[in-house]
């Protein structure tokens, strides 16, 4: 039973980060080929972020309280919503408010779920087998990879069409893969007694006031973050035009973003061994120079070579901060703040999107990839100087 539910959680990571590539990652080769401009994509995008970061709270705590649906059911509905969204694109064949309003919300949608399913491994865990989130999310990076490295060459050959199509089976699968988990999920707790112990119960429970008063290290720290992100996400975003500006197509993109993704997954395995050598700390700070460092190198790239050979980065920078981040927050705060500060973090991350989503559509329109990847250099640089500097004096509280 215990392999079954790690093979079934992998599976739902695995077709989850597919839909995320088909739905989020070629948002902009599927928009501009519908009219959109590239400030109509970063607008789009920003919302789409801005009603997440809305949805989220609300949807988790239906997750939490809610008795007649499980979070596992939670997840087959919106997945059923963004099936019906999805099959709308076939009919909106241009540039329109229509389009634009179904789009936010498929974006919107997708986002929402994937701290669902990263909570998804704690719920399997009330079965009473240990569920490994790291393996799983390793197998998205795997899916996700090998699904963009023939996506962008079927979109260079076929056509947008071939998106929305992708996206349904992407979705089919995704459900077949939560009803699998949830079957099995059930059997595994038939004749046990499921042990609730609420959040509040682990530790001292404090208010926003004496959570900034403990923490003033921490929050500049995560301005930083913000800037250290901004670069990520001109890359998730407009990577199609950056690789069209030194002569690039959706396929030479599809292979880009499939070699970022194979290059997350060792770093994912062997992350609890490379933390024993090594402080969170210590992880962090190397982890945001190579966030700048990537940056730069793809500025100073002039064929699609260098901007691939740039991604080299992605192994020490993304996938060493990801884990590394959320490992340092819950060592350095006590139980009842380590909630908020997670929720801080993700908060800054996604205000980051938006506005890199924003400017990034706005300055391409206007002075075109290179000014863009230039000025995202300087707010990463700027980011990292601001995050190393404060990041080794914060002490566990």
């Amino acid at each position: 039973m215990k392999r079954l539910l790690n093979l079934e959680y992998s599976c739902v990571h695995g077709t989850y980060w597919m839909m995320y590539a088909v739905i989020c990652s070629f948002a902009s080769a599927f928009l501009l080929d519908r009219g959109y401009s590239n400030s109509d994509i970063g607008i789009i995008l920003a919302v789409a972020n801005v009603v997440a970061v809305f949805v989220q709270p609300l949807v988790a705590d239906l997750s939490d309280r809610s008795k007649r649906i499980s979070l596992i059911g939670v997840t087959q509905v919106i997945t059923v919503i963004l099936m019906v969204l999805t099959a709308l694109t076939f009919t909106l064949k241009g540039a329109s408010v229509s389009l634009s309003v179904v789009f936010v919300l498929m974006v919107a949608w997708v986002t929402v779920l994937q701290p669902l399913f990263n909570s998804m491994a704690f719920k399997l865990e009330e079965s009473g087998y240990r569920v490994s989130f790291g393996v799983a999310r390793s197998m998205g990076s795997l899916a996700y990879a090998v699904l963009c490295a023939f996506l962008g060459t079927l979109v260079e050959n076929l056509g947008t069409v071939i998106l929305p199509l992708t996206g349904e089976l992407t979705m089919v699968l995704l459900l077949v893969s939560l009803w699998f988990a949830q079957r099995h999920f059930r059997k595994a707790c038939q004749g046990k007694e499921k042990e609730y112990i609420p959040l509040e119960e682990t530790g001292e429970e404090i208010n926003l006031w004496e959570f900034v008063r403990r923490n003033k290290l921490f929050i500049i720290a995560n301005v930083g973050i913000a800037g250290i992100f901004f670069s990520n996400a001109i890359f998730n975003n407009f990577m199609l035009q950056i690789v069209e500006n030194v002569g690039g197509d959706s396929e030479d993109m599809g292979r880009i973003f499939s070699v970022m993704a194979f290059l997350e997954i060792p770093s994912l395995f062997l992350f609890d061994k490379i933390r024993q050598r090594f402080s969170c700390q210590s992880l962090l700070k190397f982890a945001a120079l190579c966030f700048t460092l990537k940056v730069v190198w793809v500025y100073m790239s002039s064929s699609v070579a260098m901007i691939v050979a740039a991604q080299l980065f992605q192994l020490v920078s993304f996938a060493i901060f990801l884990p590394a981040i959320v490992c340092f927050i819950d060592e350095i705060m006590a139980k009842g703040e380590a909630v908020k500060g997670q929720s801080l973090y993700t908060s800054v991350v996604t205000v980051s999107t938006v506005f890199a989503s924003l400017s990034g559509g706005f300055i391409l329109d206007i002075s075109g990839a290179k000014t863009l990847l230039l000025i995202s250099a300087i707010i990463t640089g700027a980011g990292t100087l601001l995050f190393d500097s404060v990041i080794g004096k914060i002490q566990k509280y």
